[in-house]
């Protein structure tokens, strides 16, 4: 059996670099639409679609930078883990 019941759920959460980037650029071009009919005209609605482009182009933003640094370092929870344990090593020397 081994990895093979968890193997099927491994990865499809995760999406690539290039999906949180293309998704940062297509709210990208929808706010500097709504940017320029904002200059045209005052739309409280608009005005709040802006805020709500802004708050999920931060999300993807730091998304893309957590994604980096993951595929760069590795997991985040083996890192810990790694350096608890060099840690203890160290504190037994």
């Amino acid at each position: 059996m081994g990895n093979n019941g968890r193997s099927a759920r491994v990865g499809k959460d995760v999406r690539t670099i290039e999906d949180i980037h293309t998704e940062i650029e297509r709210l990208s071009e929808h706010r500097a639409v709504l940017w320029r009919e904002l200059g045209e005209s005052y739309d409280p609605s608009t005005a709040s679609e802006l805020k709500e482009i802004d708050t999920r182009l931060a999300s993807l933003w730091e998304e893309q930078r957590l994604r980096r640094a993951q595929l760069r370092f590795g997991d985040r929870e083996r890192i810990i883990a790694r350096a608890r344990a060099e840690e203890r090593l160290e504190r037994a020397a």
